[in-house]
């Protein structure tokens, strides 16, 4: 069975071998030999690289912006947003609790996910198992490039949707830590045109995905609509490593900002994915990088 976090992370979904077993092992490995670490202290969490982007829905206009915000990544679940785009403009998906999937044993989903999902559900708890479905019944009704043709379509990071080199897994596994791959930029463009209606899609699809994306209260009285992203644990030359997504909108006093924020952190706590991990930074520092700017005049 997969190893799966509180943010839907199928660790058996991972390129390059067995992640579950690699996970484990790194687990074993953060508290490190003896005589490299005090018996029972782990590296302390260190993040290596950080993009923090904030711009205008309205204008365009950058509001904030901070690190490698060019530098694409694997979107891990914050492709549940474009998925549930294409669901509702392909009529598989229908409502906010329209279509009610029962759970079967063959999906092998962690004990989390092993309920009946509906697409409210699917968001909020990131289960990754709604999402293969999603994808392979669209394939089973329009055909094998159905799924390549919509990420296309929507112009989404690289398109890239062949999955794992030699493993034929691109209808189960290409956003998660895979071939598809996706910039912080392109993300808060994605979320720009979604909620300008500017998505090759009805106004009704587009505004039933918008309708399940989860909310969230911030400081300073910021209401936020985002969707995490993490992917799972692996090891590295020096320790561990796992990144993590926090995509989508927020709203205050009329203003609609549009963001993106990915990091990258050495030695994570085994405890939380890192998608978690980074919205519950992002709703306490929100406030601090839009509020004192109110956009620089350089439209993207």
């Amino acid at each position: 069975m997969s190893t799966v976090w509180s943010d839907g992370v199928d660790a058996g979904s991972r390129a390059g071998g067995s992640v579950a077993a690699g996970f484990l092992t790194a687990v074993l490995l953060a508290a490190g030999p003896a005589s490299a670490q005090p018996a029972g202290k782990a590296p302390a969490p260190r993040v290596v690289d950080r993009c923090v982007l904030v711009v205008d829905v309205a204008s365009g206009a950058r509001v904030h912006r901070d690190g490698d915000c060019g530098a694409r990544h694997a979107p891990e679940s914050t492709f549940k947003v474009p998925l549930a785009l294409i669901g509702f403009e392909t009529g598989l998906l229908s409502g906010p609790h329209d279509p009610l999937w029962r759970y079967d044993a063959s999906f092998r989903a962690p004990k989390r996910d092993q309920k009946d999902v509906d697409p409210v559900i699917w968001e909020r708890d990131s289960v990754v198992w709604f999402s293969r479905e999603l994808v392979k019944r669209l394939a089973a009704r329009d055909g094998a490039g159905a799924f390549g043709a919509w990420v296309a379509r929507l112009n989404y990071g690289n398109q890239d949707v062949s999955g794992d080199p030699g493993k034929n897994n691109g209808l189960t596994n290409a956003w998660l830590s895979s071939s598809l791959k996706i910039s912080p930029e392109e993300q808060a463009a994605f979320v720009r045109r979604l909620l300008r209606d500017d998505l090759p899609a009805s106004a009704q699809a587009i505004g039933k995905t918008r309708a399940i994306i989860p909310e969230f209260a911030a400081e300073g009285g910021w209401t936020l609509h985002g969707k995490t992203g993490s992917s799972a644990v692996m090891k590295v030359a020096d320790g561990r490593q796992d990144h993590g997504w926090f995509v989508g909108w927020a709203r205050k006093d009329g203003r609609t900002l549009a963001f993106a924020i990915h990091e990258r952190t050495r030695n994570p706590p085994a405890s939380e994915a890192a998608g978690p991990r980074l919205r519950a930074s992002v709703l306490r520092d929100f406030p601090g990088w839009v509020e004192q700017v109110r956009g620089d005049a350089a439209p993207k």
